[in-house]
């Protein structure tokens, strides 16, 4: 069954007050705009607080996903890693050929797609991913996804793994920025959880993630980021859960972020369904 955690503010299809002035693009929009398959992704842990500044007098400039009068939306992957976490591994270990397998749920369109997280040696992400039917597992490969992650790895020299199981889910809501001249697309993050076995963590409601992505150098958001004194952060969901949920990993790399921004793990709460 997959589920989501619901929003703190229980109303999970408002975006914050701060883009309330921004104008609704729709999806199709955003991919003919900025869809950044590949790019660069520069992430920043900021009081949510700070948001509206972000965007205060860019109502000409910027945009926000609209579907179906929502603008705020919720995700949650699903990891697969080796049983030896070897992604995991090699993310922490800073490999500059690297890459992440998940299954993601857009909880509120109900589309399932399976994505593939390639990171190549000048840092530049690049994600494949493959649209699957709505009643598709999530926690295991197919036939079908099998021979996806194949061919996408094969495309870089990567070898496939012979097992994948599934390692963490993370669930978040999710509202998306775009500028309209297509050189960045901004999602912000908030209300993250992240679930291993019977064990969940959970960023603190106060904090929002945001992650600019881009095919050049520093965007007219992440300057402002600085004048406010907000510095790029090392912080991946995955990685940051898996850490603070498995005893005896280490997660040197994300330990600074992860203290400012995540509570202690404690046992799963309900969480509310999210379709079977």
């Amino acid at each position: 069954m997959r589920t989501v955690t619901p929003p703190a503010d229980g109303n999970p299809g408002r975006a914050p007050v701060a883009l309330d002035g921004l104008r609704p693009v729709s999806l199709a929009e955003i991919n003919e705009r900025a869809a950044l398959v590949t790019r660069t992704c520069r992430k920043y842990l900021l009081p949510a607080g700070l948001v509206p500044a972000l965007f205060d007098g860019s109502e000409h400039r910027f945009g926000v996903l609209e579907i179906d009068g929502r603008s705020s939306f919720l995700y949650s992957s699903t990891y697969l890693d080796t049983p030896e976490l070897r992604t995991f591994h090699d993310h922490r270990q800073g490999r500059r050929l690297r890459y992440k397998v998940r299954t993601r749920s857009y909880v509120d369109t109900g589309t399932v797609m399976f994505e593939v997280k390639l990171k190549g040696a000048r840092g530049v992400t690049d994600k494949v991913r493959v649209e699957l039917p709505p009643d598709s597992p999530v926690d295991r490969l197919t036939p079908r996804t099998r021979d996806f992650l194949d061919r996408s790895l094969g495309r870089c020299r990567l070898a496939s793994p012979d097992v994948l199981v599934p390692s963490a889910v993370t669930d978040y809501r999710r509202t998306t920025v775009v500028a309209l001249d297509g050189e960045e697309r901004v999602t912000v993050d908030q209300d993250l959880v992240g679930y291993r076995g019977d064990l969940e963590v959970r960023m603190r409601p106060e904090v929002a993630l945001l992650e600019v992505k881009t095919r050049g150098g520093l965007t007219a958001t992440e300057r402002r980021l600085h004048a406010l004194g907000v510095r790029e952060a090392r912080f991946s969901k995955y990685a940051a859960a898996l850490a603070a949920l498995e005893p005896g990993l280490r997660g040197n790399r994300w330990h600074r972020a992860m203290g400012h921004c995540m509570d202690h793990p404690t046992r799963v709460r309900a969480r509310a369904s999210a379709g079977a």
